[in-house]
């Protein structure tokens, strides 16, 4: 599977991303697509595969209250110049990341004195690394929807970096949705996420700038 730009790619992203976080099916409109999440920190996610100033200024301006998030795939510059007041860029920039699916030919090595537990449900496939103490040390996911797989939440445990845990659950996600039939991989990367999906073989399809709508502030 081959997407022939940016907007096919986040239109195959978003869903699988909402059926990996447990959300509603993404509504599409004429810009994109709002996705409602229902936590106090993050109500909905409105998605734009193109973005402009005048749309990202009217979503932002007529959305009020807190928690609303906006994703936009152009540069964090662009997104900044164009919120309305009440918004902020959050974090680090980001990345809308790709791969070739492929079926491994032989598994990913487990490092000594971790155990690797995979499960599935509701669509959703679970990886988790844990430590000799029974501990977390490292874990993921990933939602297959046709031909794509959303691959998410990846994070290693600080106390357990730079013991190839974030490659093994890369390649155990990844084999797993392969062989689900899943012909590509689509992440949405954080910049210093980047570095490791890079030397797994992914790639990146665009930038990705995430703006939050804040609290009003309390008058004095």
């Amino acid at each position: 599977m081959h997407f022939t730009n940016t907007s096919e790619a986040v239109r195959a992203w978003v869903h699988g991303w909402a059926l990996s976080r447990g959300a509603a099916e993404p509504d599409a409109s004429p810009w994109g697509f709002t996705v409602n999440i229902g936590l106090p920190g993050h109500v909905m996610s409105h998605v734009l595969p193109t973005a402009d100033a005048a749309t990202v200024r009217e979503i932002t301006a007529s959305a009020t209250g807190p928690g609303v998030w906006l994703k936009a795939f152009v540069r964090a510059e662009s997104l900044a110049s164009w919120i309305a007041p009440g918004w902020s860029l959050p974090g680090e920039p980001g990345y809308l990341m790709s791969t070739p699916l492929r079926p491994a030919r032989s598994p990913a090595p487990l490092p000594h004195g971790y155990r690797l537990r995979t499960w599935t449900r509701d669509g959703v496939t679970h990886a988790r690394v844990s430590a000799a103490d029974g501990t977390r040390a490292a874990r993921g996911q990933t939602a297959v929807t046709g031909a794509t797989a959303v691959v998410d939440k990846v994070e290693t445990h600080p106390a357990h970096r730079r013991r190839g845990l974030g490659r093994l659950i890369m390649h155990t996600l990844t084999d797993t949705a392969a062989e689900q039939g899943a012909t590509v991989g689509l992440l949405a990367s954080t910049a210093e996420g980047r570095a490791l999906y890079e030397t797994t073989g992914w790639a990146v399809s665009a930038p990705l700038a995430n703006a939050l709508r804040g609290p009003d502030p309390v008058p004095h």
